[in-house]
C-alpha cells in the first residue's frame, strides 16, 4: 500500500444557492489551499435549487479539481439542509463544511487539518473575530438571538460559524440524528465532541448578497430555539400561575369590599386586565403552536430534500470508501 493510499481523505462540503458568477474562482481557491494539505481530497458540491447557472456552472468548472460530488436539488429546501445533502454524500475521514459565498476564506482549511491531525481533537471550528459587513439590525439581531439561545439551551454559539472541520465519528454521530428540523451550529454542539477553536475575519461576499432575509433568520431562530429549549413552554405555565395568583387576590379583595358595603365600579380596570389576558393567552397559544409545529413536520416523515441531478468525478480510490449510514432511504432522498 503506497502512502498516498494511507493518507486521509478530506471532504469538503459547499452548499451553494445563487453564487454562479463565482464557482469558479472557489474552485480554484480550494485547489491551491488543498494542494498544500498533503492528503487526498474530494469536494462536495451542493446546489440549494439555484434559480441561476449555479449548477451549468459547477458542471463546467468540476474539472478544475477532478475529485467533485456534486448534487443539485429540486428545489430551495434551506442552507441546513442542503449541508444534510452534502454531509451524508461526504466520504472523508474528516469533513470541512464551509460557505460558497467567500466569506469563510479557503485558506484557512490547510490549518484546520493541521490542528485536526496535530491536537487530537474531533472539531476545529472557526469562531468570528469579525462578523464583517453587516447592517446594524443585522448585528443586534444576531447578538439578541444568540444571547437568548446561550441561555435556554446552556451551550456557547456566540461568534461560532458552520465553517469547521470534523472528524468522521463525528459526522456518523451527525448523521444518525435524523430530525427535520436542522439547526446545524446547535446539533454540532449539542454532541460534545472534543472541540478546539481557531480565529477568523469574515470577508466580503465574492459577488450579489446574502440570500438570507430577514424572514430566513427569523425561522431559523424560532427552530434553534425551540428543538433546543423547552424553557418557552415552561414559560407559559410561569406566566399562568403568576395569572392565577394575581386572579386570587383580585378575587379576595372584591369580595371583601362587596361584604364591606364598599365596591365600586371598575369598567377601565376590567377592559385593561381583559387586555392583558388576552394578549397572554395569544402569546401562550402561539408559542405552544410552534412546538406543536414541531412535532407536525417530524411526525409527517417527508424527506429533508430530493435530489433532480448530481454528478461524480471523484477518484476511484475515493469511490471504493464506505459511504455513511444513510439509513434505507433512497439515495435521491435526505
Amino acid at each position: 500500500m503506497n502512502t498516498a493510499s494511507r493518507s486521509p481523505l478530506i471532504s469538503i462540503v459547499v452548499p451553494l444557492y445563487n453564487e454562479g458568477s463565482h464557482v469558479k474562482e472557489l474552485l480554484s481557491d480550494l485547489k491551491t489551499a488543498l494542494q498544500q494539505i498533503g492528503c487526498r481530497f474530494e469536494v462536495v458540491l451542493v446546489d440549494d435549487g439555484s434559480p441561476d447557472d449555479t449548477w451549468a456552472k459547477i458542471k463546467n468548472t468540476a474539472q478544475i479539481l477532478g475529485n467533485v460530488r456534486a448534487v443539485r436539488l429540486s428545489r430551495n429546501f434551506g442552507k441546513e439542509l442542503a449541508l444534510c445533502a452534502g454531509l451524508e454524500r461526504a466520504q472523508g475521514n474528516a469533513v470541512v463544511v464551509m460557505d460558497g459565498d467567500g466569506q469563510h476564506p479557503p485558506s484557512l482549511v490547510p490549518v484546520m487539518v493541521e490542528k485536526w491531525q496535530s491536537s487530537g481533537a474531533d472539531i476545529v471550528q472557526a469562531v468570528k473575530v469579525r462578523r464583517g459587513r453587516e447592517s446594524l439590525t443585522s448585528k443586534l439581531g444576531a447578538l439578541f438571538f444568540y444571547t437568548i439561545l446561550n441561555k435556554l439551551s446552556g451551550f456557547e454559539l456566540k461568534g461560532a460559524s458552520d465553517f469547521k472541520l470534523m472528524d468522521r465519528k463525528v459526522i456518523d454521530t451527525w448523521l444518525a440524528m435524523r430530525e427535520r428540523n436542522v439547526f446545524f451550529r446547535g446539533m454540532t454542539a449539542w454532541m460534545g465532541f472534543r472541540t478546539i477553536q481557531i480565529p477568523f475575519e469574515v470577508a466580503p461576499r465574492r459577488a450579489g448578497k446574502s440570500g438570507w432575509s430577514y424572514l430566513k433568520r427569523a425561522k431559523l431562530a424560532l427552530i434553534g430555539i425551540t428543538t433546543f429549549s423547552s424553557f418557552p413552554l415552561r414559560l407559559v405555565t410561569f406566566a399562568g400561575m403568576i395569572f392565577f395568583l394575581f386572579a386570587v387576590g383580585l378575587g379576595v379583595q372584591t369580595l371583601y369590599l362587596k361584604l364591606a358595603g364598599r365596591a365600586f365600579t371598575g369598567f377601565a380596570t376590567v377592559i385593561l386586565l381583559e387586555l392583558i389576558i388576552g394578549s397572554l393567552l395569544m402569546i401562550s397559544l402561539g408559542i405552544i403552536g410552534e412546538y406543536l409545529a414541531r412535532i407536525y413536520e417530524e411526525v409527517k416523515g417527508r424527506p429533508r430534500y430530493i435530489v433532480a441531478e448530481s454528478i461524480d468525478l471523484a477518484d476511484e480510490k475515493t469511490r471504493l470508501l464506505p459511504p455513511a449510514n444513510r439509513g434505507a432511504r433512497p439515495a435521491n432522498y435526505g
